[in-house]
This record gives C-alpha cells, structure tokens and sequence, in this order.
C-alpha cells in the first residue's frame, strides 16, 4: 500500500531526527545585561556523566562555520565533533556546539558567557576548558582565545584566521593549527602567519598541520582524527597561569 505524502513525510523525519541529534540536546543560552545575550546551541555529554556525581568533565566548545549560520540547529552537527556524536561517537567531555545566527560573524556573540553559564549548570572542570572551530568558527577560535586566554586549556583552530599582532596574548597556550595547502577560500596563510608569529614569541606548543593538496574541507581529517581529542585533553590549565 502507498504511503500518503504526510505519513511518508513523518517517517522521514522521524528516522532522520535521531541522525541529526543523536544524544545531542538543543538548548539556549538567555542572559539579560544591558542587552539580551543568547544563543542556541546543541549540548552533548559522556555516557557516564551521571555515574559519578562528583565527578567534574572537560569541555569542549565548537564553533562551527559561515554556512551553518542560522536558527535551525540540524545544521550545527553536519561538520566537527557534534557530526562524530551524531554518528554514534561517546567523547570523555561535555561538548557544547552554539549556533551563530545568520548574516553574523563568531566575534559578536556571547561565546565566554555561555561557557560561564555551562560551568554554573553543569560540573564543568574549570581547569580543561579547550575551543576548537572550522572557516569562520577556525577563526573564532583565535579570537575568543586572545579575548579570555586565561580560559582555555588549549584549542584548535582549523582553516581560520586572525590578527598577528593578538598572538602576545597566547604566547604560552597550546595550540594545534590545522589547514589545507590548496585551500582557496581562506588562504594557507591566514594560519601560517599567526602560527609563525606564536613561534617567534616562544611559544613552544604550538603545533601546525598542513594537509598537502586538501581544499578548504581541512575539518574531516582534523575532526576524525583520534590523535586531536588526546592532545586537547592532554591539556590543563593551572589556576595561577597567566599569558
């Protein structure tokens, strides 16, 4: 028998609703100042999280890229870590995933006020706080970074960019810079400078991937890639540290 075009759109979102979320829920980040500060985000946590309720976890916040701007979250997990959710991967943290609204850019948003709000909900181990984020989300990365540097355990930017003379302000955090070499939207340089820049300032963690012939799409090996969740959780900060 066939189906009607509303039973055969239902079932359609339903099989595809678990894909796009999995163990992902959508939440939103409200706070009144002189203005409303908000931002939707997804939020995902280990399979353990309450097995110990004294335990308190890493967490990473993604910032994802331009054309996943926007008010529908389902977008927010077709790159980076909330895609590996999504597809069934368990990280050992809490992964928060904002939402930058349409026609806006990561530098305007309340990205360290959202962080402050997980850490007052959520038993967030303050000391292992990591950023990572693609294109747009890559660069801001650099740019929470430089703005808070005493947030952050480590982070890693992939295909960004940002402002060299800002490097002073992380010339002692972790850093794991990925690009491709052939990529022609943001420039193979846009990371090397500033990457060159933390080296002359003696920053002696900073790490540089360069994928030979990759486009743009850097963030599908970076992000399958076992090897940058061990090192961002290799990672704590001392409460004492300064940059």
């Amino acid at each position: 028998m066939r189906k009607s075009p509303l039973i055969h759109l239902l079932s359609l979102f339903c099989l595809a609703s678990p894909v796009l979320y999995a163990d992902q829920t959508p939440e939103r980040f409200e706070k009144e100042v002189t203005e409303t500060l908000a931002l939707d985000y997804l939020l995902s946590f280990p399979d353990d999280y309450d097995a110990d309720a004294t335990r308190r976890w890493p967490l990473v916040i993604f910032l994802h890229g331009a054309g996943e701007r926007g008010s529908d979250l389902s977008k927010v997990a077709v790159h980076g870590p909330p895609k590996r959710v999504a597809e069934g991967t368990d990280f050992p943290f809490i992964l928060a995933s904002p939402q930058c609204p349409e026609n806006e850019w990561w530098t305007g948003q309340p990205v360290l006020e959202l962080i402050d709000s997980l850490e007052e909900k959520h038993r967030v181990d303050s000391s292992r706080i990591y950023l990572t984020g693609l294109s747009m989300g890559g660069y801001g990365t650099w740019h929470f970074a430089c703005e808070a540097p005493d947030r952050f355990a480590a982070i890693a930017p992939v295909c960004g960019g940002g402002v060299p003379y800002k490097m002073r302000w992380i010339k002692t955090l972790p850093v794991w810079a990925f690009h491709g070499e052939a990529d022609h939207v943001v420039p193979l340089e846009e990371s090397g400078r500033l990457v060159d820049t933390l080296k002359r300032l003696g920053n002696e963690t900073v790490k540089f991937t360069i994928y030979p012939e990759t486009g743009h799409d850097s963030w599908t090996p970076t992000y399958n890639n076992p090897e940058l969740y061990s090192w961002l959780l290799s990672h704590q900060r001392e409460e004492s540290s300064a940059n």
